[in-house]
C-alpha cells in the first residue's frame, strides 16, 4: 500500500493520539474520583480498542482479490464499522452501570480544578483529531475513516459534558449532576453507536444505495431508444470503494455481436463515469424479440428438474 495513502495516515495518527487522550482522561479520573470522568475514560478505552480494530480493518480492505476472495476484501468495512458500533454500545452500558452504582453508594469528588484542565486538554486534542480524520474520510469517500472521525468527535462531547458537570458541582455543590451527566453521555454515545450499526447492517444486507441507483438509472434512461432497446434486472451493491453492477441489455435482433459488444462497452464506461466509486459492470446482452422465451430455460433450475425438460 502506498505510503502516501491519506486514510492510512489518518487512522494511524488516530491510533497514537487515542493513547495520549486516554492517558489524560485516566489522570483526570484518578485526581477527581468523578463517575462522569470515569465514564469518559471508559469510553476512551473502548475507543482505543475500536481504533485498533478499524486500522486492521482498513489494512485488510486494501488487499487485492485473491484465489479465496474473488471480490476482494472491502466488505470488511461493514464488519469494522459494526464492531465499532457494538463496542461503543458496551461502553454506554458500562457508563450507565457505574453511574447507578455511584448514585447508590454515594458521590465524592476531589481536585475538580485539575480534572477540568485535564479534560479540556483531552477534548481539544480529540476535536482537532476528529475534524481531521472526518475530513480525510469524506474526501476519500471512506466510511471506515468517517466512522472513526465521528466516534472521535463523540469523545469531545463526552469530555465537554464532564467538564460542564464538574463546573456545576464546583459552583453549586450539586453532586447528583455527576450521575445525571454520566447518563446523558451514555445515551448520546449509544445513539451514535446505533447509527454505525445501522450502516453496517445495511451494507451487509446489500441495501440499495439511492444515490448510486439514481446515477445508474439516469445514464440508462439517456441511452434507451438508441441502439439499446431496453434494460432490466438492474442490481448493484457497494463495498468500500467498489460498486458492483449487474443488468440485462436488450438489442435489436439483427445487430451483430461485435456492434452489440461495442455499444455495451461504451455504456459500461458511461456507467462507471457516473459513479464516485470504482465500479465493476457485468452486462447480459439479449435479443429484443426472444429474450423472454430464452429465459424459460432457466425456470426450474436447481429445483431437481432436468435441463432436458426445457430444451
Amino acid at each position: 500500500m502506498s505510503g502516501r495513502d491519506p486514510v492510512k495516515k489518518a487512522l494511524i495518527i488516530s491510533l497514537f493520539v487515542s493513547v495520549i487522550s486516554l492517558s489524560i482522561k485516566i489522570g483526570a479520573f484518578a485526581v477527581t474520583n468523578s463517575t462522569a470522568a470515569l465514564s469518559d475514560a471508559a469510553e476512551s478505552v473502548v475507543h482505543l480498542f475500536a481504533v485498533m480494530f478499524v486500522v486492521y480493518g482498513y489494512y485488510l480492505s486494501q488487499k487485492p482479490a485473491d484465489e479465496d476472495h474473488h471480490y476482494g476484501h472491502e466488505r470488511i468495512e461493514f464488519l469494522s464499522v459494526g464492531a465499532e458500533g457494538a463496542i461503543i454500545i458496551v461502553a454506554g452500558i458500562t457508563i450507565v452501570y457505574h453511574a447507578m452504582l455511584s448514585a447508590i453508594t454515594g458521590i465524592e469528588i476531589n481536585n475538580m480544578e485539575t480534572g477540568i484542565v485535564l479534560l479540556v486538554i483531552a477534548a481539544l486534542i480529540n476535536l482537532l483529531l476528529g475534524i481531521y480524520v472526518l475530513k480525510v474520510g469524506r474526501r476519500e469517500h471512506n466510511m471506515i475513516a468517517i466512522s472513526n472521525g465521528k466516534h472521535t468527535l463523540t469523545d469531545v462531547w463526552t469530555s465537554g459534558g464532564v467538564v460542564v458537570a464538574l463546573l456545576l458541582i464546583h459552583y453549586t455543590g450539586w453532586l447528583f449532576v455527576d450521575v445525571v451527566v454520566s447518563l446523558m453521555i451514555a445515551g448520546y454515545i449509544i445513539y451514535e453507536a446505533y447509527k454505525l450499526l445501522s450502516f453496517s447492517i445495511r451494507g451487509l444486507m446489500d441495501t440499495r444505495n439511492p444515490e448510486i441507483d439514481r446515477a445508474l438509472k439516469n445514464v440508462l434512461k439517456k441511452e434507451k431508444g438508441k441502439t439499446i432497446k431496453g434494460w432490466h434486472h438492474l442490481r448493484h451493491r457497494t463495498s468500500g470503494k467498489t460498486t458492483w453492477v449487474e443488468l440485462h441489455l436488450v438489442f435489436d435482433d439483427d445487430i451483430s455481436l461485435k456492434n452489440a459488444h461495442d455499444e455495451a462497452t461504451l455504456l459500461e464506461r458511461k456507467l462507471i463515469d457516473a459513479l464516485r466509486t470504482d465500479a465493476v459492470i457485468t452486462l447480459h446482452l439479449e435479443p429484443y424479440e426472444a429474450h423472454e422465451e430464452a429465459h424459460d430455460i432457466l425456470k426450474g433450475a436447481n429445483k431437481k428438474k432436468d435441463l432436458d425438460e426445457f430444451v
